[in-house]
């Protein structure tokens, strides 16, 4: 743009800068004219004002480009196209950035909690993808001293790769124990065709999972404002979803016509055993194989009775024995031989239990309790109950997935819902969008938490526990809320709920009264 620019102007960009960060400005020549001095804003007041870094020049400057030397903040170089802001009287000039500079001194008087170990980052797509980097800017980099393992999980990027990406991120997550993940695109066909894929690529999710081992646990974020829909629910109920196998590594195939379904195991160094599935007559149909191992569902079973005794919460296992008598069957005398070998005095001796139920049983039981247990299920069976007890505790963006392995040291927290597409479209046209960010604040607490038991730093646990707690009192004490929550409320007049930014100003502006009460 040409515009003779008013002595204050700001940089356009998709990051909220660090107040103490340093930055080097420079025009390329003839334009070369200055001085230039970067400052940071005040906490942001309207909904424009976000994502702004404000710059004051004391000479109008040309139709040109800002180039940011920042990659001690961003691990790249940043260029900003320039935009008129508002205009600053040349009387006023040397006064307007004071309020800028006193922001600046009340920001750096916050001393950095440093973070030990790396913590490995994955970054996803979509509307999350943009929640993500605010979460970031707003409530990671100005506080913590962190070394940041980034890995760009986005599809575009894992196309290019051929999702070696993935691997790597996960590869990453087993060197350095702690993982945070953003939401991501798992493609179908539509999908295939919008990115131009070179192929539909598997669930990083499930891709991630399989190769770490290891179990998803997914637990409620309870707001005692937000309505239950499932009424009783007084207690949180905690989905341990065994994330490996099953559906999700099945060979399955489409049978076009008569014949017969065979399986067939060969032992190492001995006969084929051949298996006869099922004759097939007219019209063919469909078949499928899954599998799982001895040492997969032994790890499950050891992470689930080690977060039972964490949590001090009763544990159930549940199955179809009664059906898949030996398939289901092998997941019930493992958890019960280990129980018995292993477990039973520590869980009598905390006043907790372990029992098997059928999983008809079980989910109908569970509608009918208060919860306050643990529920350790298959594969799919947690996949689908998961989303359940979110809804039923009143949002699907109210739910914590962590990936726990049997060793209790590798963790990966993520968001337990999707990319939010349909928001993302909104924002794409330019409108405002009302997505609830609390999943996604949560994977990183979760993470850090992790992070901090794991380097014993009680400083970061405390910081993720304050962020945590500001994230819940925003809503449930201020009654600052995104739409999904007020829907849940009952409200859908839009004065009943806020824009993701704005929630996400309101949760930073009580971080900052915590952060205030501790030092």
């Amino acid at each position: 743009l040409a515009f003779e620019a008013p002595p204050l102007f700001v940089a356009s960009c998709c990051h909220r800068y660090h107040p103490t960060l340093s930055c080097r400005i420079t025009l390329p020549a003839p334009s070369n004219r200055g001085p230039y001095t970067c400052l940071p804003r005040l906490p942001p007041t309207d909904r424009e004002a976000e994502n702004t870094l404000h710059i004051c020049a004391q000479s109008p400057l040309p139709k040109t480009t800002v180039t940011m030397n920042a990659a001690r903040f961003l691990r790249r170089p940043a260029t900003f196209a320039l935009r008129p802001s508002f205009v600053v009287p040349s009387s006023s000039f040397s006064a307007a950035p004071a309020s800028f500079i006193a922001a600046r001194t009340m920001a750096s008087a916050v001393q950095k909690i440093k973070v030990k170990n790396p913590v490995v980052e994955l970054d996803g797509d979509e509307m999350t993808r943009i929640i993500w980097q605010t979460i970031k800017d707003k409530f990671i980099h100005p506080y913590l001293d962190i070394d940041l393992k980034y890995y760009d999980l986005g599809l575009p990027y894992r196309d290019e790769t051929n999702d070696k990406v993935t691997l790597d991120a996960a590869e990453a997550i087993k060197k350095y124990s702690v993982g945070v993940k953003c939401a991501t695109i798992t493609p179908d066909e539509a999908r295939v065709k919008e990115f131009k894929l070179k192929q539909m690529w598997l669930s990083p999710n499930g891709t991630i999972r399989n190769h770490l081992g290891g179990t998803v646990f997914r637990e409620p974020i309870v707001i005692p404002r937000i309505p239950r829909l499932v009424p009783g629910w007084k207690k949180p109920i905690i989905i341990g979803r065994h994330a490996f196998g099953d559906q999700y590594r099945a060979k399955d195939a489409v049978l076009p016509g008569p014949g017969t379904l065979k399986m067939v195991y060969t032992p190492e160094g001995g006969e084929p055993q051949e298996i006869e599935v099922y004759k097939f007559k007219e019209g063919g149909g469909v078949a499928q194989t899954q599998y799982n191992t001895d040492e997969s569902i032994t790890g499950f079973a050891h992470a689930s009775f080690k977060l039972a005794l964490a949590k001090k919460l009763p544990l159930y296992m549940s199955t179809k024995n009664t059906i898949l008598k030996k398939y289901d069957g092998r997941f019930k005398d493992i958890f019960q031989e280990l129980y018995d070998a292993q477990y039973k005095a520590e869980f009598e001796a905390a006043g907790i239990w372990y029992e098997h139920r059928l999983i008809d049983d079980m989910v109908a039981q569970m509608i009918k309790s208060s919860g306050g247990y643990i529920m350790a299920l298959k594969n799919y069976d947690g996949d689908v109950q998961s989303d359940i007890v979110a809804q039923g505790f009143g949002s699907l963006g109210l739910m914590t997935s962590v990936l726990i392995t049997p060793d209790g040291k590798t963790f990966e927290s993520e968001a337990a819902h999707g990319t939010v597409t349909r928001h993302f479209r909104e924002h794409q046209k330019g409108k405002e969008t009302s997505t609830n960010p609390i999943a996604s604040i949560f994977a990183w607490t979760r993470g850090l938490i992790q992070r901090g038991k794991l380097d014993d730093t009680p400083e970061v646990v405390a910081f993720a526990e304050s962020l945590e707690k500001a994230c819940i009192d925003t809503v449930d004490v201020d009654g600052i809320m995104t739409k999904d929550l007020a829907l849940a409320c009952g409200k859908s007049a839009r004065e009943d709920y806020v824009t993701t930014n704005e929630y996400l100003n309101a949760v930073e502006r009580r971080m900052k009264n915590i952060l205030k009460e501790k030092l």
